[in-house]
């Protein structure tokens, strides 16, 4: 189904040969899953997951137009009543999540080379949103320097790399 974006640079869709190798990697993980979709853009993403079978889905949009466009989406292909969209900053949906059951999926796509993964990672070190089989992925630039990434606690077990931009598969360390 043809989703709704966002006019502009303020967004970045992934775009569908990258969400398909995404998720056929993701494909065993995704079925029954409760999914959190930080940056989400136009919930392209997180949609994705809920047509595949995931649970439930938490979008995290600052971007008014971008929410709104969220919102549009999700009731476009009837799954808005599987997800819940958040329009604040990510830092700030993570703290008022804080405290429930960890999420088996996280995805972030925050924009390039701000090193906002920094910040959110940190966060979600010592969070209840993430445990030691939450997998967490990071869509980032192919310039990204993951090399902190151990010392904050996490294990990068696979990098996929595509011509402008790469994912990066990690989990808690035990």
């Amino acid at each position: 189904m043809p989703l709704k974006t966002i006019k502009g640079l303020e967004t970045r869709p992934t775009t569908d040969k990258t969400k398909e190798t995404l998720f056929n990697i993701l494909q065993a993980d995704v079925p029954d899953c409760r999914f959190l979709d930080l940056f989400s853009g136009s919930g392209a993403i997180a949609i994705e997951a809920l047509s595949r079978g995931a649970a439930y889905a938490v979008l995290v949009e600052q971007n008014g137009k971008a929410a709104q466009c969220i919102q549009e989406n999700l009731v476009f292909t009837r799954l808005a009543d599987r997800a819940e969209v958040q329009k604040c900053e990510v830092l700030t949906a993570l703290r008022r999540m804080e405290g429930q059951k960890p999420f088996d999926i996280i995805f972030l796509d925050p924009p390039y080379d701000q090193e906002a993964e920094q910040g959110v990672l940190s966060y979600l070190a010592d969070s209840t949103l993430a445990d030691l089989y939450t997998v967490i992925v990071v869509e980032a630039s192919l310039e990204t320097d993951f090399s902190w990434l151990e010392e904050m606690g996490y294990h990068a077990y696979k990098y996929k790399k595509y011509k402008t931009s790469q994912h990066v598969f990690l989990q808690k360390k035990g």
